[in-house]
């Protein structure tokens, strides 16, 4: 990656650079001309083939073309001392992967053995061969990060127990997603296991010994259960089962201090505290329909429930303007507008859309398909191009991160697609996935049936029933606004009257 242009100083270099025509200072006299410090950098990592046939570093320029050191006879040394091969060179006459290659083994080899434990071979192997090598020396001699390194050589053994005894970190977990997606260490659900580790840390703000024993049930048979019965743990999933616990304990503690027990609890209690308390305490009907139905609490209690389709919706006008946007404004990411496509046009959950896997798209010179739900949906030109560029560059690979990832959408984690949260602030400069989403789905319940368009998106019946319902209200309330409107326009008052 170039490092970013100072200001030009035409008053300190008069003479521009023979390449950019800036006023920076010359470092090198080519047969082209003087040559800036920042093309001198670009030169030294322009790579290709030369019209001679000769490939490697083409630091020259013939016919605005760019040509190798013998063609364009540019004196340079890009010759790897070391591997012999033409690049950039780091120090020592060492080309930066052999330098990071060094580093690497420096680092993973065990004082006590002199060697690198077999476990760590993997690792090794693809440190080493990052397509970007002077970003993995960049981040492998960080303090923190040689530390680290430093001690997984000297571990007994490479566990997911060894990494949970170490200090929580974004370098533990980083390694961790290393040595998982290069087969040193089992598959693991994190999320779940982050709730666990959450779940037991929480159980310490519960204020009464009675109730610690109700939520360690509600925790482990509602919501862990469930988790460990699923291929794997959304980030929906996690924050409702945090937040539910939450609301849980705060119930429970406001219980404690008016002394009051569970299978005490009365209705007049439950509205006192809702009522002092944020919108969230109706998340606390959850528990206690599970606390009724294990016989913890007594039978007939009720909390007010969330109403739905209180969430502002982005109108028709807004979606057109922002897929507009999407399409045609210069600047924007390739993947954002793959993604922002699914949500203004299909009304797709930004967890659902850093979860698509390549083998649910379909690219051919003709047609490009996505599959959402059951369906294969045909998406038409320009919907189209960002996917088709995101096939071709799909990014995130230059490190050893994704060596063999299905994700359409990497992220900065091995072997992870994006987080859904990164993916919402990305397009939050566009618009709000939320009300986004939910006004497609408004839309698009005024144009086909709900048993359709739930197969076709791959929602419940039940929730696009419910945006139908809303949908055919407002139509009902539009037509009843403008029958109003007739009216009025055609009967009039006679003057004097």
């Amino acid at each position: 990656m170039s490092r970013p242009r100072k200001a030009e100083d035409p008053i300190r270099w008069p003479v521009p650079c023979n390449r950019c025509g800036q006023h920076h200072q010359t470092v090198a006299q080519w047969p082209d001309g003087g040559v800036c410090g920042y093309c001198y950098q670009q030169a030294k990592r322009t790579r290709g083939t030369c019209s001679c046939g000769h490939e490697g570093v083409l630091p020259g320029l013939i016919d605005n073309q760019p040509a190798c050191r013998r063609c364009s006879g540019i004196r340079l040394n890009v010759d790897c001392r070391t591997c012999g091969a033409e690049d950039e060179l780091h120090s020592g006459g060492r080309c930066w992967t052999c330098v990071l290659g060094n580093v690497v083994d420096d680092l993973l080899t065990d004082p006590a053995t002199g060697s690198i434990a077999n476990d760590l071979i993997p690792l090794e192997a693809a440190l080493k061969s990052m397509k970007r090598a002077n970003s993995g020396l960049t981040w492998i001699c960080q303090k923190h990060v040689t530390a680290f390194l430093r001690n997984l050589a000297a571990a007994p053994r490479i566990t997911h127990e060894t990494f949970d005894e170490l200090p929580d970190s974004r370098t533990r977990e980083y390694v961790r997603g290393l040595l998982t997606e290069h087969g040193v260490l089992p598959q693991r659900d994190e999320l779940c296991k982050r709730y666990d580790n959450w779940a037991a840390q929480t159980l310490e703000r519960v204020k009464n010994p009675q109730n610690l024993d109700v939520i360690r049930r509600y925790i482990r048979w509602h919501h862990q259960r469930r988790m460990n019965h699923m291929d794997e743990v959304t980030r929906g999933t996690f924050l409702r089962a945090k937040q539910e616990v939450t609301v849980a304990i705060d119930l429970l503690n406001w219980l404690t201090d008016h002394d009051i027990k569970l299978p005490e609890l009365q209705q007049s209690h439950l509205d006192i505290w809702q009522a002092e308390g944020p919108t969230t305490r109706q998340i606390a009907e959850r528990f206690l329909k599970w606390a009724i139905k294990t016989k913890a609490a007594p039978p007939g209690l009720t909390i007010v429930p969330h109403r739905r389709g209180t969430s502002p919706r982005l109108a028709k006008p807004g979606q057109d303007e922002a897929l507009k946007r999407v399409i045609h404004e210069s600047g924007l990411e390739t993947r954002d507008r793959a993604a922002a496509i699914l949500i203004l046009v299909f009304g797709q959950q930004a967890e659902n859309i850093a979860r698509v896997i390549w083998d649910d798209v379909t690219i051919t010179e003709e047609l490009v398909t996505i599959q959402l739900g059951t369906i294969q949906i045909a998406l038409p030109d320009p919907l189209a191009q960002p996917w088709r560029e995101l096939s071709a560059n799909p990014g995130h690979d230059l490190t050893a991160s994704h060596p063999n990832t299905n994700w359409v959408f990497r992220g900065a984690s091995p072997g992870r697609h994006i987080h859904p949260g990164h993916l919402t602030t990305r397009l939050s400069k566009l618009f709000s996935t939320r009300a986004a989403r939910l006004g497609t789905l408004h839309e698009l319940t005024k144009l086909a049936p709900v048993a359709i368009i739930a197969e076709t998106l791959g929602y419940s019946p039940t929730t696009i029933e419910r945006h139908a319902t809303d949908s055919a209200a407002a139509y009902a309330q539009y037509i009843a606004a403008a029958h109003e409107q007739r009216t009025r326009q055609t009967v009039r008052v006679p003057d004097g009257e």
